[in-house]
């Protein structure tokens, strides 16, 4: 095996990576980064000095790749699966990658931004109705680009959507869809159903416990009393 993601399960953006690999169904490894365990970060902190999480490592082309996006084009053109996430057509690609970058930057993250405020200590309450109010405009954005069924860019699922996927499912347990984005609303059902999505969401299961806004969550992922 010469792809090795270097991930953890409950991070939103290594969902984005997984959904692709999935959907392609191109073979490879993972390894569980615990920054909590000094082993694991050490190791973590050699191959990703800034920390940036997931990182993909070709140990047959001799590459250790970061961010997600480019992850994915990396897949594409070296290990291409059975899934084409990129369209070949330049304005259709153009297309995707836009939506790509607006889910990871307008959605992605100020809903990081509202869960880092829960965490800190001196987390500012403020600050997190900034980025709730940025997630309201983004979803009214993502509503007018819409049709009524498919995918963010047309018929086909493609890279935007596995951005889409782990940022929505965080940002609606933050700021719940309100009754003028139905087409987002059933779009995100749409999502939740796919099975490379599915899928991700059934792994990352023993660790929602971990999640600030566990109590949020669909009833399915929410921990019992126990395991939380």
């Amino acid at each position: 095996m010469t792809l090795v993601l270097h991930q953890h399960p409950l991070a939103s953006f290594c969902h984005k990576v997984l959904i692709a690999l999935y959907e392609s169904g191109t073979p490879f490894e993972r390894v569980l980064v615990n920054l909590g365990d000094e082993a694991s970060r050490t190791a973590f902190l050699a191959l990703s000095p800034l920390g940036k999480m997931p990182a993909l490592e070709d140990k047959g082309l001799g590459r250790t790749v970061f961010e997600t996006s480019i992850i994915i084009e990396y897949l594409h053109r070296y290990h291409p699966g059975s899934a084409r996430l990129i369209p070949e057509d330049f304005d259709a690609a153009l297309d995707v990658r836009l939506w790509d970058r607006f889910f990871d930057h307008y959605v992605q993250e100020p809903m990081q931004q509202i869960v880092s405020e829960r965490m800190r200590a001196d987390g500012s309450e403020a600050r997190a109705e900034e980025a709730r109010q940025a997630l309201k405009r983004a979803y009214a954005v993502i509503e007018d680009q819409l049709a009524a069924d498919g995918w963010i860019t047309g018929e086909s699922f493609t890279m935007a959507d596995c951005a889409a996927a782990p940022g929505l499912f965080y940002a609606e347990t933050l700021v719940p869809y309100g009754s003028d984005v139905p087409k987002l609303a059933a779009y995100h059902q749409r999502l939740m159903e796919r099975p490379s999505v599915a899928r991700v969401l059934e792994e990352a299961m023993p660790y929602f416990k971990y999640y600030p806004y566990k109590e949020n969550l669909p009833a399915r992922f929410r921990p019992t009393d126990a395991e939380a």
